[in-house]
């Protein structure tokens, strides 16, 4: 639903409450950029650029040696890289990868996305719903292991 846009308008589909269509004069932009040329040009590990209400577009800069780390989410999650060389690991199983491999996750595998190179690691990920808060920026992996955040609800727009 659009900012602004008065809450509790609801439709029902297939026995489920969902949003209705926004109302009348309310414009939803989305996200339409140049997605590769600012994940190559992201430095950080991890910044939300756009939440919406069933997914969500963050950024992430891995150093050499640096990964993700080791997790298991209860969604799905997409990423797609950019810039660089490192290994996607799911459920134990390693793979090279490079710019232009995309590596879709399903909910409940064991993943880790690991920078193998010698420059920086640049890439994409899409959650499906939404994982983080929206506009988060996490500088690095530190400081995003030290963050408790969790998607709140909020969407961009």
């Amino acid at each position: 639903m659009c900012k602004g846009a008065q809450p509790g308008l609801t439709a029902r589909v297939k026995n489920q409450d969902v949003d209705a269509i926004p109302q009348k004069g309310c414009v939803m932009t989305g996200f339409v950029q140049d997605i590769e040329g600012l994940a190559v040009r992201n430095e950080e590990f991890r910044r939300v650029l756009y939440t919406a209400r069933h997914c969500q577009l963050v950024l992430m800069a891995l150093k050499p040696s640096e990964e993700i780390g080791e997790e298991v989410h209860t969604l799905d999650q997409f990423f797609r890289v950019e810039e660089g060389a490192g290994e996607a690991v799911l459920d134990g199983v390693r793979t090279p990868i490079a710019a232009g491999f995309a590596v879709v996750v399903p909910a409940g595998a064991t993943h880790n996305i690991i920078n193998t190179g010698e420059r920086p690691l640049k890439l994409y990920t899409l959650y499906a719903p939404p994982n983080h808060r929206d506009g988060v920026v996490h500088h690095t992996r530190a400081e995003a292991e030290a963050d408790t955040e969790q998607f709140d609800g909020h969407t961009t727009e």
